[in-house]
């Protein structure tokens, strides 16, 4: 059952850029509606929970918020930089290996010389996953080598902001239910201060208050397999969403890609799933 539960956010954020997609707007409002949505999330989930919210749970989780909030405005401006085909599984495999890490050496996660063959094993195929999936067939044409740096320290930018949203709620020991709603207000926080000057205030940002409400379901249940499972599985597992958004971008959304680009992606979403069962496994 545990595993259950962490698949369900690789379900429900790898359906979120499909969602924006279709929905539109620039990054600023998908993000803010984003916010918004998550912030109904919450307040929903503090109306039918009722969990207890102290101090220490509305610092931390409105911290953690702002980590998002800063992992995800860099994650968009990375793509202005690099594209998105590049953007999202660079950025995948980037986060893995930073939360997969931290579980495992800030955490101690890893007990035995088992697991941490096992969890290095893991990281091994979900980032060579990621990496296939993000390969592109040259065609002549090259992106310059000033935005391929400026792209990389941006999604590093944006990993250390991923990784700090995740790493705060382990550290400090907080209630997947109690922390959604602070967590939600960090967030929203977050992207006002990100979206000032970026026209924000549009009807696409209403729009994309959907891409919240999955946003945030796939948070509440990776906050609970947190628990379960720790965060090195949890985090791993919720980030195999990669496979979802990759061939949804390709049949729903009409991105082209050629016969070899396909076959790559192909054998990503291979190893991005047997990852995943290899970090299941260790439980």
């Amino acid at each position: 059952m545990a595993i259950i539960i962490a698949l369900i956010p690789a379900i429900a954020w790898g359906s979120i850029g499909l969602v924006s997609g279709k929905l539109g707007g620039n990054a600023y409002q998908q993000t803010l509606g984003m916010t918004v949505g998550a912030l109904f999330f919450g307040i929903g989930t503090w109306l039918f929970a009722h969990p207890v919210m102290d101090t220490k749970v509305w610092l931390l989780g409105i911290l953690s918020g702002l980590f998002w909030a800063l992992g995800q405005s860099q994650q968009f401006q990375a793509m202005k930089y690099i594209g998105v085909s590049m953007t999202v599984p660079m950025s995948t495999g980037m986060q893995l290996v930073a939360s997969t890490l931290a579980g495992a050496l800030l955490f101690g996660e890893w007990k035995t010389g088992k697991m941490v063959a096992m969890g290095l094993l893991a990281l091994v195929l979900l980032v060579v996953g990621a990496t296939l999936s993000s390969r592109k067939e040259k065609t002549g044409e090259s992106s310059a080598s000033g935005n391929y740096v400026k792209g990389i320290r941006t999604l590093l930018i944006s990993t250390a902001g991923y990784a700090g949203y995740t790493i705060v709620v382990n550290a400090g020991h907080l209630g997947a239910t109690a922390v959604v709603m602070p967590q939600a207000v960090g967030m929203l926080v977050g992207a006002l201060l990100f979206s000032i000057g970026h026209d924000a205030f549009a009807k696409a940002t209403a729009k994309n208050i959907v891409t919240g409400l999955f946003w945030g379901t796939g948070n509440v249940f990776m906050l609970m397999a947190m628990s379960s499972v720790g965060l090195a599985i949890a985090y791993s597992m919720s980030q195999m969403g990669i496979v979802i958004s990759t061939f949804g971008s390709i049949f729903l959304l009409g991105e082209r890609k050629t016969h070899k680009e396909m076959t790559w992606v192909t054998w990503g979403a291979i190893l991005i799933i047997a990852g995943g069962v290899v970090l299941g496994m260790m439980k």
